[in-house]
């Protein structure tokens, strides 16, 4: 099992918890690779530019909009890391905590698809998310943040779509003609989805707990995280499961 994380150092915490969190409820080998952007620019992959004003908010320059960490547009280079392969492979936000065997989400993948991803309606009030950036408000929200990807399906997502194309395009699945459905428990929107929910997956959308500033309430996932950043840092990993 191949997966891709969204990186960006100014929470590297983040993905410690969700790698960590992945190894401990598996007993099967997983391949857990992070998406740093100055990588691909090393490879000549993106050469996308962005500014950051005084307050710490990213603008893309091609379309001129805000958004939030150094993987909303580096997502979109799976296919290309991949060698556009038939292989299944997942992409994940680095926000989020495991709480179930991995396995059980590539299981889930069907071949009739080119990328299947939990089909949120996120339609959030606040204006600000995580540590003070602006909260955007696009077409199939979040659908992005967890996706089984075939990347032989995906040639569409080439060099020209990762650094040309608007980030409503990329995140609202244009350059997929097939899409299906996860079970909402594999991203389960932590302060927003039904809490009878019992998550497989928990994304912190609204940022991780170590996130001081944030202008969210806390969710009763918080305590789980921070004990699975104590364990990583202590080099302890619970037994996975048989």
């Amino acid at each position: 099992m191949k997966v891709y994380v969204g990186y960006d150092p100014r929470d590297h915490d983040a993905y410690t918890v969700l790698e960590h969190s992945i190894k401990e409820n598996t007993a099967c080998p997983v391949d857990i690779v992070p998406i740093k952007e100055w990588e691909l620019r090393q490879k000549e992959l993106f050469w996308r530019s962005w500014r950051m004003d005084a307050k710490g908010q990213m603008w893309d320059d091609s379309d001129g909009r805000p958004f939030s960490t150094q993987f909303s547009f580096t997502r979109f280079a799976v296919p290309l890391l991949q060698g556009h392969t038939s292989e299944w492979v997942l992409f994940l936000d680095a926000d989020m905590m495991f709480r179930d065997d991995i396995k059980e989400l590539f299981a889930l993948a069907d071949d009739k698809y080119d990328v299947m991803c939990v089909q949120h309606d996120h339609q959030p009030n606040e204006a600000l998310k995580m540590d003070g950036m602006i909260q955007s408000a696009y077409r199939r929200k979040n659908w992005s943040s967890v996706m089984l990807i075939r990347p032989s399906k995906c040639r569409v997502l080439d060099k020209y779509a990762l650094n040309n194309w608007s980030g409503s395009d990329l995140h609202g699945m244009k350059w997929a003609e097939k899409i299906g459905k996860l079970p909402g428990a594999w991203n389960f929107l932590a302060g927003y989805d039904d809490p009878s929910t019992v998550p497989k997956n928990v994304h912190f959308t609204l940022g991780t707990p170590d996130m001081q500033d944030m202008n969210a309430p806390r969710t009763p996932f918080d305590a789980e995280w921070w004990d699975v950043l104590d364990r990583a840092k202590k080099g302890i990993c619970d037994a996975p499961p048989s």
